[in-house]
């Protein structure tokens, strides 16, 4: 269904929403008005109209939340649809390429350079889809101490060298006092978190890659990880809905990037599971964005 379509199903269920409860009201306060010498039967009639109007706005908050889920899911598929299939065509193109071509040795080897970042990207989508469904996995995963200020260093070392970043466009503020900032959880799981988080801080950059990763002791018993960075922002009504699965905030300038909608909700399923939060804070569009990841500390 196209996004006009839904948009004008939403305002049909609100419209008749609303006419249902004005009909409900007009018909309530008529037959209170003609019977309000009738206590007993008043006092059921009063109940009566209270549950059928809570039955209509909950009966359309069902349908819109409904078609709103149905087009988050739309946009995923079409999302990872185009994620898959790109990098399949690109490596397809090479391929034949060299299957009807003679290429030079240069050529050749920067083919190879290129399947390889084709496939990478592939594995990449198909691991968040994965990891999104196991997101919601209640089992308790074997944990471990693990130095949380050394596994952000190694996921920073990671993404400069995925992304072609100097160091001064991402960099990593280690805690000021120097205290352990050691963490209870799956290594894995964590490197993971902290890797969408920087991998989100770079992708919505822009062209302005200015990033900041500091690692903060706020209190003895916790251990604060936030990400700056100086790009698109986000509008304050969706601040909270960032972390749901398939959101993508609505932004026109953004139509270029591309993702599944899965990195931010993996992100606070992962911190959830551990015992911590995880928000995010931005003054606008165009003001950047903080995302801040914080965790129950533990003693070295």
């Amino acid at each position: 269904m196209p996004i006009s379509s839904r948009r004008r199903a939403i305002a049909f269920f609100v419209v008749l929403g609303v006419c249902l409860v004005l009909l409900a009201v007009g018909l309530n306060v008529g037959w209170i008005i003609l019977n309000w010498r009738e206590g007993v039967l008043l006092f059921l009639g009063v109940i009566f109209f209270a549950l059928l109007i809570a039955g209509l706005i909950v009966n359309t908050s069902f349908l819109v939340r409904e078609i709103r889920r149905n087009e988050q899911h739309d946009s995923f598929i079409n999302a990872v649809t185009h994620e898959l299939k790109t990098p399949i065509a690109s490596i397809r193109l090479y391929l034949q390429t060299l299957q009807h071509r003679d290429v030079d040795d240069t050529q050749r080897h920067e083919f190879y350079r290129l399947m390889v970042d084709d496939t990478d990207r592939l594995l990449g989508t198909v691991e968040q889809v994965l990891k999104a469904g196991e997101a919601g996995n209640k089992k308790q995963d074997r944990r471990v101490p693990v130095d949380f200020g050394e596994l952000v260093r190694e996921c920073v070392e990671v993404a400069r060298t995925s992304h072609h970043l100097q160091p001064e466009s991402l960099r990593f503020e280690p805690s000021v006092n120097g205290a352990g900032a050691n963490v209870l959880g799956d290594p894995e799981e964590l490197r993971t978190a902290v890797s969408n988080v920087l991998d989100n801080a770079v992708k919505y950059s822009g062209n302005r890659v200015e990033i900041s990763a500091r690692l903060a002791l706020p209190d003895e018993k916790h251990v604060a990880l936030s990400v700056c960075d100086r790009g698109v922002g986000i509008p304050a009504a969706e601040l909270k809905r960032i972390f749901k699965r398939f959101y993508r905030v609505s932004n026109r300038s953004l139509s270029h990037v591309k993702g599944t909608g899965l990195g931010l909700f993996i992100v606070r399923a992962i911190v959830r599971k551990h015992g911590g939060r995880v928000f995010a804070e931005s003054d606008g569009e165009g003001q950047g964005t903080m995302v801040v990841l914080e965790f129950p500390r533990v003693e070295s």
